[in-house]
């Protein structure tokens, strides 16, 4: 599914950010651990210039713990990169972070200068409830909604950091099938800017590849359906699906699953392995050597007429 979703706001933050962006000594990019790619704009590694990034895959108390530490792994062993995972629970950890983002730029650090950490990432992945958690107070609004920060504010920590936040921001078209349909069943992207019974059925889907057991547990299926379909149904009938005649509601149903599913009702789950995301990039590397094998194949043809 291709998403086109960039209110005015997010094309306003990314200018915003490529402006002072010179000024900024590292980032803290917050993903969202069920989908740590999915999650990652790839707008953020053009826009950083080559500044160090402490990856925060937060939301971790709703992942799958194996997939999110290969992640972690996978991310650390990147040059330029810290990865951790948190949960907003993890104080202990949150107070942590300027120290590691001073450790980042030691350069600034050891000369006792104010260390600029910018706080980037898509919408609804916590950076507002992080930012409150830092600063020990509440002054960024938090909302279960994407697009709740609308302008760049900039906060001082007493352990001299200086904090910019950031709208969040998507990019302004998602090409990967798989990519669109994750931050779409995650909440990432408002529920009125896509298909709403497609995603449920990609999600429904995905669950009866990945994580059966949960469904069977969650709905009290006596066996697994064979198809999206017919776990949709099965939802259907189960919560409060059912129209008049027993005609199921689909979009009831889809409804019931991706709420179950953002809630944390259905147990931890990740959407991506890295794996997956290896065999994808593998992929798209072969796709362009031989894109560009055929063009120097075109070119040789065209010289020798």
């Amino acid at each position: 599914m291709t998403i086109n979703w960039f209110p005015g706001h997010m094309h306003k933050a990314r200018k915003e950010i490529a402006k002072v962006m010179d000024e900024i000594d590292a980032v803290i990019e917050v993903l969202d651990a069920r989908l740590p790619l999915s999650s990652e704009n790839p707008l953020v590694d053009s826009l950083r210039k080559g500044k160090p990034v402490l990856k925060i895959l937060n939301k971790s108390d709703l992942a799958d713990p194996k997939r999110t530490a290969e992640w972690l792994e996978f991310l650390n062993g990147q040059e330029g990169i810290t990865a951790i995972a948190l949960s907003q629970d993890q104080k202990k950890v949150i107070q942590k972070i300027p120290d590691m983002c001073k450790q980042m730029v030691p350069a600034r650090a050891n000369k006792e200068r104010t260390v600029r950490a910018m706080i980037m990432g898509i919408p609804n992945v916590g950076k507002s409830t992080l930012i409150n958690a830092l600063l020990g107070r509440r002054i960024a609004k938090v909302g279960n909604e994407p697009a709740v920060t609308k302008n760049q504010k900039r906060y001082t920590l007493k352990n001299g950091m200086a904090l910019s936040d950031t709208p969040g921001f998507l990019w302004p078209k998602i090409e990967d099938y798989d990519s669109g349909y994750r931050l779409a069943s995650s909440g990432a992207i408002r529920d009125t800017a896509i298909e709403y019974e497609l995603v449920g059925q990609y999600a429904a889907n995905f669950l009866l590849q990945d994580y059966p057991q949960r469904l069977l547990e969650r709905y009290k299926l006596k066996e697994l359906p064979e198809t999206n379909t017919a776990l949709l149904d099965e939802i259907g009938r189960k919560r409060g699906g059912l129209r008049p005649g027993g005609v199921i509601d689909v979009h009831k149903a889809c409804e019931v699953l991706l709420n179950d599913l953002r809630s944390g009702k259905l147990g931890l789950i990740t959407f991506e392995t890295v794996a997956e995301w290896e065999e994808k990039r593998a992929e798209a590397e072969r796709m362009r050597l031989e894109a560009e094998a055929a063009e120097a194949a075109e070119q040789d043809a065209d010289s020798k007429q």
